[in-house]
């Protein structure tokens, strides 16, 4: 997929981790995940511009989002010590960054296994393809777009609903 497709293919990852975390009326961190996740969404394909590393290998794999996802929750630690929260808040911080880090990940992946070129997010030579459409569809990349972009409203809008419910407003 390209650039537009994997933006919505991160969005539509992310909505049900955004929902959660909206509902739990953390706002500024469910937003801010939405956006953290549309900026990872275009990292596995930096394997481009590696010099031998070969398209859709080590980067689209799933340990390769694991250790996105671990590099995130580190860098939220820090900064949420930094910041001078205690180690609960951090702690939290962290799992919501390597949660965030890895669904960015693994909707690339997700997205790039609907093209007949496929994936091998294994890393054992499996290649999985859906054979929806072609990477440079215009349908399948807008297609997703949209489908994140609605995911990521009725995220937030049920999110706030149902933090606006708990809360008993």
């Amino acid at each position: 997929m390209h650039r537009n497709g994997h933006y919505g293919a991160a969005l539509l990852g992310y909505a049900p981790l955004g929902l959660v975390t909206l509902a739990a009326g953390f706002e500024v961190a469910g937003v801010g995940g939405a956006v953290v996740s549309v900026g990872l969404a275009m990292v596995p394909d930096w394997d481009m511009r590696l010099p031998n590393v070969a398209h859709r290998g080590p980067t689209h794999t799933v340990r390769f989002a694991l250790g996105v996802g671990a590099v995130m929750g580190v860098a939220g630690a820090v900064s949420s010590y930094l910041l001078g929260h205690g180690p609960l808040l951090s702690a939290g911080v962290a799992t919501f960054g390597v949660a965030v880090g890895t669904t960015a990940i693994l909707s690339h992946i997700g997205a790039d296994a609907l093209t007949p070129m496929g994936v091998e997010p294994l890393g054992d030579g499996h290649t999985y393809s859906l054979e929806v459409c072609r990477a440079d569809s215009l349908f399948g990349n807008y297609g997703l777009l949209i489908l994140g972009f609605i995911a990521a409203l009725l995220s937030y809008w049920v999110g706030q609903g149902v933090h606006v419910f708990l809360s008993g407003y």
